[in-house]
């Protein structure tokens, strides 16, 4: 009977839903999946279904083309969350009202999860505007959640999610001139191919964090040029 909105709505949702059931697949709404998604995620369910390091499993590639790995998936600290799955004994860190922030925030843990400053700042802008209520979402207390756990999510190796949902009447992803609005999905291939270390891919988050998640002027500037000439063009 009453909107509660993108943040109360999908979290209480997922608290009812994990509260039936071990594991889940989850899709965003405007998001198309590959067919083969949700075997990916099946099979990833299971295999790591006892490992406490894994948090998520995401269906989302935003690499653009670039091969980082020559196995089926690698392990990053963004859960990607157009599609994605996770077990309930991941989910029970999830706190939509980050009740821990000011206590990680204070003790500069942030400074030992991302190191970089740049990205220190971005992301205690974002953690604090999502705490005080101001950013009406769901996805960062996720975020944060999987942070303070240490805990890693699944990418693979190819995107097998679109989000075909950009647009000037969207909630949230509203420039249809973004980088990853409508990305081509492709099959993944079976059986998968799982790596033989457990290690974090810095290169692929560090790319993800200059490109998605604009840190500086230069780069904000950079792509507002981007998008005066592609409207010129």
């Amino acid at each position: 009977d009453l909107n509660l909105g993108c943040k109360n709505r999908v979290s209480s949702g997922l608290d009812w839903v994990f509260s039936l059931v071990e594991e889940v697949i989850i899709l965003e709404d405007d998001c198309l999946p590959h067919p083969s998604f949700f075997r990916f995620c099946q099979d990833l369910l299971d295999y790591y279904r006892d490992d406490k390091r894994i948090m998520a499993i995401s269906g989302d590639n935003f690499q653009l083309g670039r091969n980082r790995t020559e196995y089926s998936y690698y392990f990053s600290r963004y859960n990607h969350i157009w599609g994605w799955a996770s077990w309930r004994r991941a989910w029970q860190y999830y706190d939509v009202k980050m009740k821990l922030w000011q206590e990680i925030h204070d003790g500069n843990w942030l400074e030992y999860i991302l190191g970089e400053g740049q990205s220190v700042k971005y992301w205690t802008k974002i953690f604090q505007s999502a705490y005080d209520g101001k950013i009406d979402t769901w996805d960062y207390p996720w975020t944060f959640a999987c942070w303070i756990q240490n805990g890693l999510t699944i990418l693979p190796n190819v995107n097998l999610v679109s989000n075909i949902g950009f647009g000037e009447d969207a909630t949230h992803t509203i420039g249809s001139k973004s980088r990853v609005a409508n990305l081509p999905v492709k099959e993944m291939n079976f059986p998968l191919k799982h790596p033989l270390f457990l290690l974090r891919h810095v290169e692929a988050d560090d790319f993800i964090q200059r490109n998605d998640y604009n840190l500086s002027l230069f780069t904000r500037l950079n792509n507002r040029l981007k998008r005066i000439i592609t409207k010129a063009e």
